[in-house]
């Protein structure tokens, strides 16, 4: 996989609050006028989007991948990544991320997704625990009834901030806002009816694994809970697992709330026997901002204590994305903030 690490010198004038459509728009005048486009790339040479292949084996990890620029460049590197599984790690100062497209599902090994990252290249974020701005265009056709999702893209939390015990967790404060658009661009909000319409299948969602072992609690085909924490639905194949639409309550086991924020929870088991607990919000949420670990104490009431992590189990795995199942027009995923603090 050869990245294109591409800093323009026109690039390092533009305040580093410069958005994705600037960027975009200096690229169509580049080609234009017959310059090399800031964004080409990728290791299958392809545009973003195209048609993946039918499910496979899930994993919501992937390969790690490789930082960028200097710590005395001030500039802003544009990294596209068209991988399967390899992700990468742009330079910070702070917390540090993987941003992998993770297309664990496509079988016939095309990709259907491009990830595009807008890195700083001497790590300085708006605050240490900031993230860099990223995007992802994508399409699959639907894939087999027993391995629907084609991908997980996804900023993943690396370093030694995980694993951590649950007993020593005092705060996971999250700041996130994102938005689903139709096409190759990132749309300034998410129109939902239209996304429902032309038969958008995916969520956003956050996605952790736990478990007794420290060190099984990061693997997520091993550790014994998964805890997904679902921003925004859509289509009917991203029903949760414990959903049940023949019930009153669609199989909802108790509902809470953070700052405001009306969560349903459901819980069932995945075909790998672990424990799968899905907070889901009452609408389409593309802004929050608030302390996840209330979603981590176990509910007062609906659901046994056997059957939901305990204080002593460990957080392992910490990642926000979007389960992509399918979509048969190109649609672009946006996630222009995002920060996680983690205090013990």
């Amino acid at each position: 996989m050869a990245f294109r690490w591409i800093v323009n010198a026109g690039l390092l004038a533009i305040p580093i609050g410069t958005t994705i459509g600037v960027l975009v728009g200096i690229d169509a005048q580049r080609q234009a006028s017959g310059q090399q486009p800031l964004f080409s790339g990728g290791d299958n040479g392809s545009s973003t989007g195209g048609n993946g292949g039918l499910g496979g084996g899930g994993s919501t990890g992937g390969d790690g991948g490789n930082g960028g620029g200097s710590s005395d460049d001030n500039g802003i590197s544009w990294i596209e990544n068209c991988n399967l599984t390899y992700g990468i790690e742009p330079p910070t100062k702070g917390q540090e991320y993987i941003l992998n497209p993770n297309q664990w599902g496509v079988l016939d090994g095309t990709s259907g997704m491009c990830m595009n990252v807008t890195a700083f290249n001497n790590g300085s974020y708006a605050t240490n625990s900031t993230g860099p701005e990223f995007a992802v265009t994508w399409s699959y056709k639907p894939g087999s009834s027993d391995q629907p999702v084609h991908a997980f893209p996804n900023i993943m939390i690396e370093g030694d901030t995980l694993p951590v015990a649950l007993s020593d967790l005092k705060t996971i404060h999250m700041d996130v806002e994102w938005t689903y658009g139709l096409g190759n661009d990132p749309s300034a909000t998410t129109d939902d009816a239209t996304l429902k319409a032309e038969d958008l299948n995916a969520n956003v969602a956050i996605d952790m694994f736990l478990d007794s072992d420290k060190t099984v609690a990061s693997n997520s085909s091993q550790a014994k809970y998964e805890i997904m924490i679902w921003f925004a639905q859509y289509g009917p194949s991203t029903d949760p697992i414990g959903y049940d639409g023949t019930l009153d309550d669609k199989g909802i086991i108790t509902n809470r709330t953070v700052n405001g924020t009306l969560f349903h929870l459901y819980s069932g088991k995945n075909g790998q026997g672990q424990n799968v607990l899905t907070y889901i919000t009452d609408t389409t949420t593309e802004s929050f901002s608030g302390n996840l670990q209330e979603l981590l104490t176990l509910p007062e009431s609906g659901i046994t204590a056997s059957n939901f992590p305990a204080d002593t189990d460990y957080l392992g795995h910490f990642s926000f994305g979007s389960e992509a199942f399918y979509s048969l027009k190109n649609v672009t995923f946006h996630v222009p903030t995002f920060a996680i603090d983690i205090r013990t």
